[in-house]
């Protein structure tokens, strides 16, 4: 029954079937007869060895002090497991190997959506309407735009004036981040945080990070769509929040910008959250039953 050290053959359970994200730090990810363990505590008399059910797991974020094995690698790679390196709580991703999801779904769906002009200004419209609170009856995506440029410069305004920040604008030079003032250069740490916990929401579903329905040009074009849909709930608490603690604090910005991230991903479950956004935008729920596509109209309606 067994084939070779790696477990059962036919032990592949579909991704829909999984349980998820699992998260592991400061151990090593290893191979113990022919099953997955995770050993933390090896510099001390009685290291702890946990067996990790990688088979009903859709991704492992592998977080800082960690190491895995050569045979580790294999075994995920066998099973369809998704390995991700990424920062404490998600506040930074790294690198995510290829070992994809068992599924096509969700790109599919997302080239679909992109490929077509009217479905896709249809979801750039819904996005926007989940960021300002209401549809926009514009459908050009430049007006679009400049319609949410001009309010998240009044929302950069209230949240500055909520934490008691004195606020001189959104300004920051791409060559020199450090030249910013202290809530500029909060803000540009925030949205790093924030787009590595989209990244990995965006790997978990294998979604296609460089088809974005509102970014383009960049190769992580719908993680920055998806990063901005939790700039005015998350991003902007973040920063402000650290912005404010840097007053008094010793610590370095980042490092205030980071632990403030880990804690707002953890109490607000942020990863889980933009999972069920990128089903939202994408129309999951139309797909039928059998994974083809819905066949009611008005796939370019409103949102």
């Amino acid at each position: 029954m067994l084939k070779g050290r790696l477990g059962l053959e036919k032990a592949r359970i579909p991704h829909a079937d999984r349980h998820g994200l699992l998260w592991l730090e400061r151990g090593e990810l290893n191979v113990i007869n022919g099953c997955l363990h995770f050993s933390s505590g090896e510099r001390t008399e009685n290291p702890t060895l946990d067996q990790i059910p990688h088979q009903a797991v859709s991704m492992i974020l592998l977080g800082p002090g960690s190491r895995v094995t050569h045979d580790a690698l294999r075994l995920l790679a066998r099973h369809g497991t998704l390995l991700a390196a990424v920062g404490q709580d998600g506040v930074r991703s790294y690198t995510a190997p290829a070992l994809m999801p068992d599924r096509s779904d969700y790109a599919r769906r997302q080239a679909e959506l992109w490929g077509n002009p009217r479905r896709r200004i249809a979801v750039a419209r819904k996005m926007y309407a989940l960021r300002l609170g209401e549809v926009l009856p514009h459908r050009d995506l430049d007006t679009l735009r400049g319609i949410e440029g001009s309010r998240v410069k009044t929302m950069y305004r209230l949240m500055a004036q909520k934490h008691g920040i004195e606020w001189r604008g959104r300004r920051y030079d791409r060559a020199n981040p450090e030249g910013a003032d202290m809530p500029n250069q909060a803000i540009n740490h925030a949205a790093t945080a924030v787009e590595a916990a989209a990244a990995i929401a965006v790997q978990c579903v294998a979604a296609i990070p460089q088809l974005g329905f509102i970014h383009e040009d960049s190769g992580q074009a719908f993680v920055l769509d998806i990063a901005d849909l939790f700039r005015d709930s998350l991003t902007l608490g973040i920063a402000f929040t650290a912005a404010r603690q840097s007053e008094t604090s010793p610590y370095t910005i980042d490092r205030l910008v980071r632990y403030e991230a880990a804690r707002a991903f953890r109490k607000q479950k942020v990863i889980p959250a933009m999972i069920d956004k990128i089903a939202s935008i994408l129309r999951m729920d139309e797909l039928t039953h059998e994974g083809g596509q819905s066949d009611e109209p008005g796939d370019d309606r409103d949102p």
